[in-house]
């Protein structure tokens, strides 16, 4: 087994960037997910244990704690890494501490409802944060969701940044007591900021919001993190990146890449046999129910692929819900859907379907 190769491949720059200017492991990095921790195994001493990576006795395909002092928590799956950045920041504030804690957040798992609960708390706690939001508009599957469109509106925000800065310069030039002028200068830069970037949710929530920058340019990545080194408060740097980055066939479907097998180097082509697995099952049987039921629904949190609905949602948009990395959310609507259109729950629904197969 490969393991993630696309999100490895996704968040090399930035990994190196982070390493250069973090003074790790005194200073904190918490991988959320864990899936592109690859090249931060490689960059602190094990590098050599790779080709272990996955099997028994070997590295972890996660960060482990047990495995190196650099990883600084043993990170699950998913959206927990503002939780546990803001616990150690919150500890290092009472132990009266100065390192510097980093949560490296993907947009997938920003729609978590832990990772918005996280954000919430740490723009009102005002300590010494940086949340690294990775964007590279996948979870496994591509993004679904109000925070994925939130996120395009946010990647406009260059024209934003370049027009800030005149206004800034404008102000600079005015003779002092100009203050009413200033004020009105000021609103003028809020109404434009508003425009091209509706509803600034990370700036509302108290979080200072640096970015959107290109996550593959190491010069520009490691510059903005001097910078949040040196700023108070809770700091979010939105990095673009794009998954699979430097090999076409994993850029090209970074779905099939994001947990490879063994494959051709050349092609990208797999060597595992192909062979028709549970999901592959699941799938077909579900879309064979839902062509003589109508009222048969599929719901996912963020695993389209990876469950054996590709078919069903294609067949079925209407009936197909992709809630996002949102598991909590996906069963309590899916125990109200049933309870609304069946007149029962989830588990009997589930149990007529088994009894189909």
């Amino acid at each position: 087994m490969v393991g993630h190769l696309a999100s490895n491949l996704g968040v090399v720059e930035l990994t190196i960037a982070l390493h250069s200017i973090f003074n790790t492991p005194e200073d904190k990095i918490i991988w959320d997910v864990g899936h592109q921790s690859y090249v931060h195994k490689i960059l602190t001493g094990r590098k050599d244990k790779m080709p272990t990576l996955r099997k028994f006795g070997g590295l972890a395909g996660f960060p482990k704690q047990a495995e190196s002092e650099y990883d600084s928590f043993d990170t699950g799956h998913s959206s927990t890494s503002i939780s546990v950045a803001l616990g150690m920041a919150i500890a290092r504030d009472l132990e009266n501490e100065k390192n510097h804690i980093v949560a490296v957040i993907g947009d997938g798992a920003l729609t978590g409802g832990m990772a918005l609960e996280a954000l919430n708390h740490a723009g009102a706690m005002k300590t010494n944060l940086i949340v690294i939001l990775n964007d590279n508009e996948m979870s496994i599957s591509k993004n679904v969701g109000g925070i994925s469109l939130f996120l395009s509106k946010a990647r406009t925000k260059k024209f934003y940044t370049e027009s800030s800065r005149y206004v800034k310069k404008v102000v600079e030039m005015l003779p002092k007591g100009s203050n009413f002028i200033i004020r009105f200068i000021r609103r003028i830069k809020y109404s434009i900021k508003q425009l091209l970037i509706p509803n600034m949710l990370f700036e509302d929530l108290g979080f200072k919001y640096l970015g959107p920058i290109d996550g593959h340019d190491i010069g520009k990545v490691e510059n903005i993190l001097k910078i949040s080194k040196d700023l108070e408060g809770p700091i979010l740097i939105h990095v673009v990146t794009k998954k699979g980055k430097g090999y076409r066939p994993a850029e090209e479907n970074p779905d099939k890449f994001h947990s490879a097998s063994n494959f051709d180097i050349e092609t990208g082509e797999s060597k595992k046999e192909k062979i028709k697995d549970y999901s592959k099952v699941f799938g077909e049987k579900l879309v064979e129910i839902a062509s003589k039921n109508k009222k048969v629904v599929a719901i996912t949190a963020a695993m389209k692929d990876g469950t054996g609905l590709e078919e069903f949602a294609k067949k079925f948009p209407d009936r197909f819900f992709d809630v996002g990395i949102a598991e909590q959310h996906a069963v309590r609507i899916c125990r109200r859907t049933c309870k609304s259109w069946y007149g029962t729950d989830c588990s009997n629904i589930f149990f007529l379907l088994s009894e189909s197969f």
